[in-house]
């Protein structure tokens, strides 16, 4: 006989229609009602169908079986019986203590839509008086001057400073091809592993040029390649260790680029775009809290600039997004999206002939030197 027990991958929350049961492993959305609660409630443990019976005032085996039944196909309940567990069920319970906070975080951010962006920039032109300012403005204009420290300039004469000041997201993008000596350079500083050490207790640990919590390492770059010398069109792991390409798929067509990257098709022009994927399992492995999904984020944030410094160290164009279609490019790069999931792109192009300068057309150029900018307030707002 079948037994029945909750499903573990359930968050509820209010909406305005009702009770939502969010069974965030499959992405199914269920208004509940009283009922169904009830339900869900009595089976915390396994319990056949007599039992739940037994245990809901009013309820029989007719009435009981139709919605346990609706219940497993939505995934609310599981079923002791099943021959074929939900694969994503199974792989959403090996995210273990970081379910469900961050589990249903990371499922409930997955493949929203995107407004066009000139549509979402009209909208947001409209409010744009109402945007908070970009950066911190000093609420103490009345400061004594005991509690007002003047900083002198920062030092601006290094090879280091003229690359952070010159790194920009660029929209326009050259036609030529990546040399593969370049593509070879961007990957082994921002991925590659740059030493081994030898950890008491942890055995060998790798280094790479970005920080990464607890040294977990849990990013993996996908490397699209449309336009390299010497490397045919396709999808390749980089293997950070042996500092090579392996491929995973023959063949590019921009259109199947352009799918992942959502209103951004001028990215699939890009030579070379990389899609950096987090192992979970690594990070959950030492951290046991969902706290540390925070450090996967901030791990492709930081291989994010690396890559981003050293193309403009290089005089290219580079560019990044957080704007994927997620399931779309996990399928290109052969991923599950739970085990092992797309969080960020990057690419990079030749800049166009005579271009200088990233920023949309509208865009003010700003002066180059920090101390020159004219109107700065105190507070570091450019005053209209």
């Amino acid at each position: 006989m079948p037994r029945y027990r909750r499903s573990p991958h359930l968050v509820a929350y209010w909406q305005p229609d009702g009770l939502v049961l969010h069974q965030f492993a499959r992405g199914t959305r269920t208004v509940a009602a009283p009922a169904v609660v009830t339900v869900l409630d009595a089976a915390a443990a396994w319990r056949s169908v007599a039992e739940l019976s037994a245990a809901l005032p009013g309820a029989s085996h007719a009435t009981l079986q139709p919605l346990l039944r609706a219940l497993v196909r939505r995934g609310l309940l599981e079923v002791s019986r099943d021959p074929q567990p939900d694969p994503r069920d199974t792989a959403a319970a090996g995210w273990g203590a970081w379910n469900p906070v961050a589990g249903f975080f990371h499922a409930a951010t997955r493949d929203i839509r995107f407004s066009p962006r000139r549509l979402a920039n009209a909208a947001l032109r409209k409010q744009a008086r109402e945007a908070p300012p970009p950066i911190a403005v000093s609420s103490r204009a009345d400061a004594p001057p005991a509690d007002v420290c003047v900083l002198p300039p920062p030092s601006l004469d290094s090879e280091l400073a003229t690359t952070l000041r010159a790194r920009r997201s660029w929209r326009r993008l050259g036609r030529g091809a990546l040399p593969l000596e370049t593509l070879s350079t961007l990957l082994g500083l921002t991925w590659g592993v740059q030493a081994w050490v030898d950890v008491d207790g942890f055995g060998w640990m790798p280094l790479k040029t970005s920080p990464s919590g607890g040294a977990r390492h849990a990013v993996e770059a996908y490397v699209a390649v449309r336009r390299v010398t010497g490397v045919a069109p396709g999808v390749y792991h980089y293997e950070a260790a042996s500092h090579r390409l392996v491929r995973v798929r023959r063949g590019l067509p921009s259109r199947t680029l352009a799918a992942c990257v959502p209103h951004q098709a001028w990215m699939a022009g890009a030579p070379a775009m990389v899609f950096m994927t987090a192992v979970f399992a690594r990070a959950q492995w030492r951290y046991q809290t969902p706290r540390a999904y925070r450090t996967v984020l901030a791990e492709v944030g930081h291989h994010a600039q690396t890559f981003c410094l050293l193309a403009t160290q290089q005089a290219l164009a580079p560019f990044c997004t957080m704007a994927l279609a997620d399931t779309v490019t996990e399928r290109l790069l052969g991923v599950d999206g739970l085990r092992e999931a797309a969080l960020y792109a990057v690419g990079v192009a030749p800049r166009p002939a005579g271009a200088a300068w990233a920023p949309w057309p509208h865009t003010r150029r700003l002066p180059r030197r920090l101390d020159c900018i004219p109107g700065v307030g105190p507070g570091g707002i450019p005053d209209p």
